[in-house]
């Protein structure tokens, strides 16, 4: 797989399941990575896991992103899933590429040793990359963090470890894992990264527009970009950043089209994890959508308080009635 001139969607925990995905796709992300799926969960054979692994024809190309500190059990995963012999699973498609998580910041994700946590270890990392890539059918790419903290920036050490153990691109996330999603990224970390190997690299941190896009590729050379928190509940982000790259003026949607999205983002949720648990996972979502909206404030709060369809296309259907009407 070509990972260069991407305008790739981030694997995010609770965000991007398989219908947000779906919209991104249609506004033009050209490669999505699936929400982070436990490599100790896929030894067990957890059924939950398996759906989270789980790939549709049309929602490719898609890496599916592991997570784990244990080199074996990380290559079983990526044997299992790129070979389709994960017993759970509901369809025989394998990812085009298996990604290694080695830069979640989340407290329960490190205390196991895992995610950002193995940027402490840099020879645990090496041992990790050249497992999964021996045991994978497909490519296999890294993402990190510029290091642990401020005094342990080692981003470059770490993209020649992949490099040299047979990553096919590595992914770099402008912050350590001390600094969490603040303050801003610094991108000379992906600059540095870029300038050390030879694999493509894909750079990740603050883009929240087409200009910011346009912005780290002409500082940092990276090869592609990567988006996280820029698309929740703005999807229209990947077309933005294809009309910059395109040299052509971007209109941006009005509310009453992200609302019309957002409930398509909605029904996707329902078909696919019914309407009690969609209804539930989707009030942050509609939350993003609407944040910033005139009027919207008191319609957030009364989202979170909706559990049924019914409910939720009756709110909406008032603060669009109120809209007009302002």
């Amino acid at each position: 797989m070509d990972f260069t001139k991407k305008i790739i969607l981030a694997p995010m925990a609770g965000v991007t399941d398989y219908a947000f995905r779906k919209i991104a796709r249609r506004f033009g992300a050209s490669y999505c990575v699936s929400e982070m799926v436990s490599s100790k969960a896929i030894h067990f054979k957890d059924k939950k896991t398996a759906e989270l692994a789980m790939i549709r024809d049309d929602d490719r190309p898609l890496g599916i992103q592991i997570f784990g500190s244990d080199p074996k059990i990380m290559a079983e995963s990526a044997y299992l899933l790129s070979t389709a012999t994960y017993e759970h699973r509901k369809n025989d498609n394998t990812p085009n590429v298996i990604d290694i998580n080695m830069g979640c910041p989340v407290k329960k994700i490190v205390n196991a040793g895992d995610g950002s946590a193995l940027l402490k270890s840099p020879a645990l990392c090496g041992e990790i990359i050249k497992e999964v890539v021996n045991a994978s059918s497909v490519p296999v790419t890294v993402k990190i963090r510029a290091g642990w903290d401020k005094d342990s920036i080692n981003c470059v050490e770490i993209a020649k470890i992949a490099e040299a153990n047979g990553a096919s691109a590595i992914c770099v996330h402008g912050r350590t894992r001390e600094q969490m999603y603040e303050p801003y990224a610094n991108w000379e970390y992906i600059k540095a990264v870029k300038e050390a190997v030879s694999i493509p690299v894909i750079g990740n941190g603050d883009i929240y527009s087409g200009s910011d896009a346009i912005k780290m590729i002409e500082q940092t050379g990276a090869d592609s970009v990567m988006i996280g928190r820029g698309a929740m509940g703005n999807p229209f982000i990947f077309d933005e950043i294809k009309h910059y790259f395109d040299k052509k003026p971007y209109t941006p949607p009005t509310i009453f089209e992200k609302i019309a999205v957002a409930m398509e983002q909605v029904e996707y949720m329902i078909e696919e994890k019914g309407e009690a648990i969609a209804i539930c996972e989707a009030r942050k979502h509609l939350s993003w959508y609407l944040k910033g909206e005139r009027g919207s404030a008191s319609v957030r709060d009364e989202v979170n308080r909706t559990s049924t369809l019914l409910e939720l296309q009756e709110l909406i259907s008032n603060y669009i009635n109120s809209l007009n009407n302002i």
